[in-house]
């Protein structure tokens, strides 16, 4: 029989995947939860997500990336205000912030007499970033397989200099996101949010940006309907127009090179 958790994922009630088992069943249901129970996140359920997080790819085994796992109600408090006032930072009982780290190279290099001056090159900014995001998406699947929910955090970049010194991070690294994660509040009006056909996304051989760009006007509409359920406006090109407008609508983000620079990634 074939799956129908692809017509959740795509808002489409024709999409099936022939196809599957329990893992795609996991990854097809995810949604972001912004409410979380009170339970606590136990140092159990930790540990299985760094070990997931740490079972994920990375390039030349550089490994270039760390965690921080705030449990502390001020703190989270703090790091809230830094991203944006994002009350849910503050209700989860644990936000993980993602730390591209490439200090520990550096440290291993002046540890032991040697140069790797590539860190500074946007290459290697790239692998930090890439690393660190395939790590977090592998603890996030391993959270929805243990019964918990996540929603990632963008906004810990807006001012990623207090962040640095709140979280006591060493040079050369950056707090590229958080994450915050509970068991999620059953009363939270969410559902697994419609994503682009793959007519869009799926390219054979070459890509068509015409034959791809013809699926948007039905997704607007499917999304559109998905948002009006829960009392938000609007469909996908509205909102992806409105977020990449321009400085004025990155909240702060657009200084980040300058930024990047002064926390030892120059990326040059």
């Amino acid at each position: 029989m074939p799956d129908l958790s692809a017509a959740a994922r795509y808002g489409d009630p024709t999409a099936v995947l022939n196809v599957h088992n329990e893992v795609l069943r996991l990854q097809l249901a995810h949604r972001s939860v912004r409410r979380f129970g009170s339970r606590a996140v136990t140092e159990d359920e930790l540990t299985a997500l760094i070990a997931a997080a740490q079972s994920a790819p990375t390039s030349s085994n550089l490994q270039p990336w760390s965690v921080v796992a705030v449990r502390d109600p001020e703190r989270k408090a703090r790091l809230a205000a830094l991203a944006g006032n994002q009350a849910f930072i503050d209700q989860a009982p644990l936000f993980l912030v993602w730390v591209a780290d490439l200090g520990r190279a550096s440290r291993l290099a002046a540890r032991s007499g040697n140069e790797v001056s590539a860190v500074g090159y946007l290459e290697t900014t790239i692998i930090g970033f890439v690393d660190t995001a395939l790590a977090a998406q592998n603890a996030v699947l391993a959270a929805h397989s243990l019964g918990l929910g996540s929603v990632f955090v963008g906004a810990i970049r807006n001012r990623p200099a207090e962040v640095a010194a709140e979280l006591g991070l060493p040079p050369h690294t950056v707090a590229t996101f958080g994450l915050a994660v509970g068991v999620p509040d059953p009363d939270e009006q969410a559902d697994v949010k419609p994503r682009l056909p793959q007519g869009a996304v799926l390219h054979r051989e070459r890509y068509d940006a015409t034959a791809a760009d013809a699926h948007i006007a039905a997704y607007d509409k499917r999304l559109a309907e998905y948002n009006a359920r829960f009392g938000l406006p609007g469909d996908w090109t509205g909102r992806v127009l409105a977020r990449l407008r321009g400085p004025s609508s990155m909240a702060g983000r657009h200084t980040l090179r300058t930024t990047l620079e002064r926390l030892g990634l120059p990326s040059r």
